[in-house]
């Protein structure tokens, strides 16, 4: 997080040497133990109530914490598959490359069902796939180091992509004390350390900008009420809870001059897969002449998706719509339940989409491209 209060429950800061506010070592999210073969992430779902950590050890471990939203956020899960494929990888016993590669292949494949619609799982993943094929002429155990190499690669791109997306995005802030409303979560702990879309936000906080932040909560998980609204009071900057069906009003009342969030797929045109709800949210800004930018890397971008009619939808369980949050059933038993994880935001509501290479402008199509040939 880019700052933090010392009369909050903050742990050591770290500054490296260019004098850039790192993450404090607390909600740092993901972390290698590769000497008792272990990945440690923050249990998201503990929070606010909790900090608390657990330990990965398996690909069973690995496909659990990402289904369930232990660890969440399309960068933050694409680190935990590639660290977790590297450690899956490290158990195999075999100095046979077809064999290593085989067995690769299914850790692979498991862990890559854990949730369907966040690219970066399936990115990061691909990545690692490739690390073994690309050293296929090297002994096992290099392959093995290799891989864990190539974990480490993404997870310091990611770093150095969320600080350049940050750059970017602060540009919006053309004044002091703007009004920006979020949807579900895009700060540290849906990445490695400083955030996409709340990223923006912290580093404007810190370069005194005062932002006003709009929060919504984000049913039915809440990441909004849970971690964003935790992220922002954590670093004191100004944020104010609201339900879902509050940004209308919010809106109306001219109290949002931006909206800003994440993306867990962007489609080749521009569409963008979002958290349930932001579809909304752009739609209601369209209305009220405010604009909404998605603010991702472009490591979130499937060029090989044309658009969003092509991006495949998460549905969740019931579960969470009539009982997760509630200590009696807020439903009738056996009611049919609609739970889509995900909406896609046409390119035409977004007015921008901010990435490490700059805030891409329509037409996407051609924008996109250009980034990416970057």
């Amino acid at each position: 997080m880019f700052n933090c209060h010392k009369k909050q429950i903050c742990g050591k800061i770290i500054k490296n040497k260019e004098g850039d506010l790192m993450n404090n070592e607390k909600l740092i999210n993901i972390e290698l133990d590769d000497k008792n073969d272990r990945l440690i992430i923050i249990d998201q779902t503990k929070i606010p109530g909790e900090i608390s950590k657990i330990n990965i050890q398996n690909k069973e471990d690995l496909w659990d914490a990402i289904y369930y939203l232990k660890v969440r956020g399309a960068p933050a899960i694409g680190i935990a598959a590639a660290y977790g494929m590297y450690l899956c990888c490290k158990k195999i016993d075999t100095d046979n490359y077809n064999v290593f590669f085989e067995e690769a292949k299914k850790i692979k494949d498991y862990i890559g069902s854990s949730r369907p619609t966040a690219v970066n799982l399936f990115w990061a993943l691909d990545r690692m796939e490739r690390c073994i094929e690309n050293n296929k002429n090297s002994s096992i155990l290099e392959i093995k180091s290799a891989l864990k190499n190539e974990a480490d690669k993404i997870l310091m791109e990611d770093i150095e992509n969320n600080k350049k997306i940050c750059e970017f995005g602060i540009k919006l802030f053309t004044k002091p004390g703007m009004g920006v409303l979020t949807h579900c979560n895009a700060g540290p702990l849906a990445t490695s350390r400083y955030g996409t879309a709340q990223g923006v936000i912290l580093m404007a906080h810190e370069r005194g900008l005062s932002p006003r932040v709009y929060v919504d909560e984000t049913r039915p998980l809440l990441q909004g009420a849970r971690l964003t609204a935790f992220e922002m009071q954590y670093a004191g900057v100004d944020a104010t809870l609201i339900c879902d069906n509050m940004a209308a009003i919010v809106m109306k009342q001219g109290l949002v001059d931006l909206v800003l969030f994440g993306a867990d797929r962007i489609a080749a045109n521009g569409d963008t897969a979002n958290k349930i709800g932001s579809l909304g949210v752009a739609i209601l800004a369209k209305h009220f002449n405010i604009p909404v930018y998605s603010v991702a890397p472009t490591s979130t971008i499937d060029i090989n998706c044309p658009s969003g009619e092509f991006i495949h939808i998460e549905e969740r369980k019931a579960e969470e719509v009539t009982t997760l949050w509630y200590e009696k059933p807020m439903a009738p038993k056996g009611i049919k339940v609609y739970n889509p994880a995900f909406d896609v935001t046409d390119n035409s509501l977004l007015s921008g989409i901010i990435t490490e290479y700059g805030i891409l402008r329509p037409p996407f199509s051609e924008s996109i491209k250009k980034a990416l040939n970057k």
